[in-house]
C-alpha cells in the first residue's frame, strides 16, 4: 500500500511541477495575495476530479472520441492567446491593478517606498482588487481547457494506476496528495517573492514573461504533434 501511495505521489508531482499556464497563474495570485486559498483549492480539486476520472476508466472513453481532445486543444489555445494579450497589455500599459500588485507584494516591508510608488502612478490609475468570480473562472479555464491535463492526468495517470490492481485508488490518492501539496505550496510560498516584486516595473517584467510563455504555449497546442 505504501509503495502504491509513494508511486502515485511521485508521478503526480513530476507531472505537475512544470512551467505552465496554470502554475504561472497560481504563482501570480500568490505573489499578489489575492484569493490565494480559493485558487489553490480550485486547482487541487480539479486535479483530484481529473485523476478520479482517469482511474475510473473514463479516460478510455475519451480516447475513443479523439475529436473531443482536438476541440479542447483549439479552445485552450484561443484562451491562452487571449490571456497572453491581456498580460502583454498590462506590461505595456500598467493599470491600477499593477500598482496594487506592487503594494501587496511589498507588504509591510517598506511602506514609505510603497506609498511613493503608488503616488507616482498615472492619475487615471485606480487601485482595485479583482472579484473572486472572474479569478476562479480564469483558474478553471486554464485548468480544464488544457489538453495536456487530459493526456497526462486522465490518460497517463489512469493507465498507470490500473497496473496497481486493487490498490489503484491508493495510487490515485497519492497523486491527489501531490497535487494539493504542490498548489498550496506554490500559492502560499509565492508571497516570499514579494521583495523582488515590490515595484510596478518588476510587475511589468513579470507580466511580460507571462505573456511570452502563454503565447508560446498557445502556439505549441496548435502545432502538428
Amino acid at each position: 500500500m505504501l509503495s502504491s501511495l509513494a508511486a502515485g505521489f511521485a508521478l503526480g508531482l513530476s507531472l505537475i511541477v512544470a512551467i505552465g499556464a496554470q502554475n504561472l497563474f497560481v504563482l501570480r495570485q500568490g505573489v499578489r495575495r489575492e484569493h490565494v486559498a480559493a485558487v489553490a483549492i480550485v486547482c487541487a480539486a480539479s486535479d483530484a476530479a481529473l485523476i478520479a476520472v482517469g482511474v475510473a476508466g473514463l479516460g478510455a472513453a475519451l480516447q475513443a472520441v479523439p475529436w473531443l481532445v482536438d476541440v479542447v486543444r483549439w479552445a485552450g489555445a484561443a484562451f491562452l492567446l487571449a490571456y497572453a494579450l491581456l498580460a502583454a497589455r498590462r506590461a505595456w500599459r500598467p493599470t491600477g491593478a499593477t500598482f496594487a500588485g506592487a503594494t501587496d507584494a511589498a507588504g509591510a516591508t517598506d511602506p514609505a517606498s510603497t506609498r511613493d510608488e503608488v503616488a507616482s502612478a498615472p492619475p487615471h490609475a485606480t487601485v482595485t482588487r479583482p472579484r473572486l468570480a472572474p479569478v476562479l473562472l480564469t483558474c478553471l479555464a486554464l485548468t480544464w481547457l488544457n489538453p495536456h491535463v487530459y493526456l497526462d492526468t486522465v490518460f497517463l495517470l489512469g493507465s498507470i494506476a490500473s497496473t496497481h490492481g486493487d490498490l489503484r485508488w491508493v495510487f490515485a490518492f497519492g497523486a491527489m496528495t501531490a497535487s494539493a501539496t504542490w498548489f498550496f505550496s506554490l500559492a502560499y510560498g509565492a508571497r516570499y517573492l514579494g521583495r523582488w516584486l515590490s515595484t510596478p516595473r518588476a510587475w511589468r517584467v513579470l507580466d511580460g514573461l507571462i505573456a511570452v510563455v502563454m503565447a508560446g504555449l498557445a502556439v505549441s497546442l496548435v502545432l502538428p504533434h
